[in-house]
C-alpha cells in the first residue's frame, strides 16, 4: 500500500481531509481516492463530515488495515461498504454525511451516525440511500483516536480500557438484480476491548466481537448462489452481491505483550479463533485457530507477526460465501508492517 495523506485547517471549526491509496498487484497499481472529507467541527458533542469517508461499522473495520492487534484482521465477513467491488466505495468508504461526537460530559459514551449513496444501479434503481451508525461506552479510560475511528491496542500506553461498541447498516434493495428480484440488507455487531497494565510492565489485550447479517428478501440468498455459476443475470447484478453472508459470526482474540525488550523490540504471544455460522445451504460453516507472536519494534508502525493457523477459513476464504468449499488446512505465515 501507498497513502498519501493532506490534511489541513481553514477555520477554528473547518477541516479537510483528503487521501489516496495505491495497491500493487497482480493486475496492475490500483490507484484511488481513498478519502475527501469537508469536516465541520464544534464542539465534542456535535462535528459532521461531508464527502467520501468511513462508514460507521464495528471496530475491526473502523481500525483500517493497519491498527489492529494481529497482521490479519477481520476473519468475520465485511460490512458491504467494505467489499472492494461493491459500488459503495473501498476499505469501508462511501460518499455521504456522518455526525459523530461525545454524549457525556467525561465523554465516555461515544456516537456516530451517517447517511450514504450506498448501492447505486443494479439492483437498486431508487438509489436507496445507506444508513449506519455506531455507538461505544468506555468504562474506564476514553480511548483517543482521530473522530470516531479506532484502534484494537494501545500496547499500554492508553491507560486501563474497557469499551463496548454497538454498529448496525441497513440499505433497502442491495442485494440481487431487477429481473430476479431483490433482497434488503441488515447488519449489526457488538465488539468488546480490553487492555490493562500488569504490575510486572506486562499488557494484557482482549478482543472479541459478535456479528449479524440479514439478507431478507424474495431469492436473496438462492439470486447470489445463481449468479456465482452465471445463472440468473440480467446485467445487472454485482458480483458482491453473490459473496454477501447470512448468518452470525464469531470472533475473539487474547495477547500479552511481554515487558523489558528483546532486542530492540518487545514479543506479544497470542492466540484468536473465528467462527463463521452461515445460513445459506449453498454454503458451508468455516472456522480457523490462530496461534502466533508478535515482535513489536515501535507499536502499529514497526512489527513483524509469525503466526499458525488451522481451520478451513483460508480454504474457503473470507469473502465467497456462495458454494464454497474446502478442506481443513495448516498455515504458517510471516508478516512485517512497516508505516512510515
Amino acid at each position: 500500500n501507498a497513502r498519501i495523506y493532506l490534511n489541513g485547517q481553514l477555520h477554528e471549526n473547518i477541516k479537510f481531509e483528503f487521501n489516496t491509496e495505491s495497491i500493487m498487484n497482480n493486475a496492475g497499481n490500483d490507484f484511488f481516492v481513498l478519502d475527501a472529507i469537508a469536516k465541520f467541527e464544534f464542539n465534542d458533542m456535535v462535528n459532521i463530515w461531508v464527502g467520501r469517508q468511513l462508514v460507521p461499522s464495528d471496530r475491526a473495520e473502523l481500525n483500517g488495515p493497519f491498527y489492529h492487534s494481529t497482521y490479519e484482521f477481520n476473519k468475520t465477513p465485511f460490512y458491504p461498504s467494505d467489499q472492494g467491488s461493491y459500488t459503495a466505495g473501498k476499505f469501508g468508504r462511501d460518499d455521504g454525511i456522518n455526525i459523530w461526537g461525545a454524549l457525556t460530559a467525561d465523554k465516555k459514551l461515544t456516537y456516530v451516525v451517517g447517511v450514504f449513496n450506498g448501492k447505486v444501479g443494479g439492483s437498486d434503481q431508487d438509489d436507496n440511500l445507506l444508513y449506519a451508525g455506531r455507538v461505544s461506552y468506555n468504562f474506564l479510560e476514553v480511548e483517543k483516536n482521530p473522530g470516531y475511528y479506532t484502534s484494537s491496542t494501545y500496547y499500554g500506553k492508553g491507560g486501563n480500557i474497557l469499551t463496548v461498541g454497538f454498529a448496525a447498516q441497513y440499505e433497502e434493495d442491495m442485494l440481487g438484480s431487477v429481473a430476479a428480484g431483490t433482497g434488503d440488507f441488515f447488519g449489526y455487531s457488538v465488539d468488546l476491548l480490553g487492555e490493562t497494565t500488569l504490575g510486572n510492565g506486562g499488557v494484557v489485550t482482549i478482543e472479541g466481537e459478535y456479528k449479524r447479517f440479514e439478507l431478507d428478501g424474495a431469492n436473496a440468498l438462492e439470486l447470489g448462489a445463481d449468479a456465482a455459476v452465471g445463472g440468473v443475470n440480467d446485467g445487472t447484478t454485482i458480483n458482491a452481491d453473490t459473496n454477501m453472508a447470512e448468518g452470525d459470526f464469531y470472533t475473539g482474540t487474547a495477547l500479552y505483550l511481554m515487558p523489558g525488550k528483546v532486542g530492540i523490540g518487545q514479543l506479544q504471544p497470542y492466540v484468536r479463533y473465528t467462527y463463521n455460522d452461515e445460513e445459506s445451504s449453498s454454503s458451508q460453516d468455516r472456522d480457523e485457530y490462530e496461534a502466533g507472536i508478535n515482535y513489536i519494534i515501535d507499536g502499529h508502525n514497526a512489527r513483524v507477526s509469525l503466526m499458525y493457523q488451522y481451520g478451513d477459513l483460508n480454504s474457503k476464504g473470507r469473502l465467497n460465501y456462495s458454494d464454497a468449499t474446502g478442506d481443513d488446512v495448516h498455515a504458517i505465515k510471516l508478516g512485517f508492517q512497516m508505516q512510515i
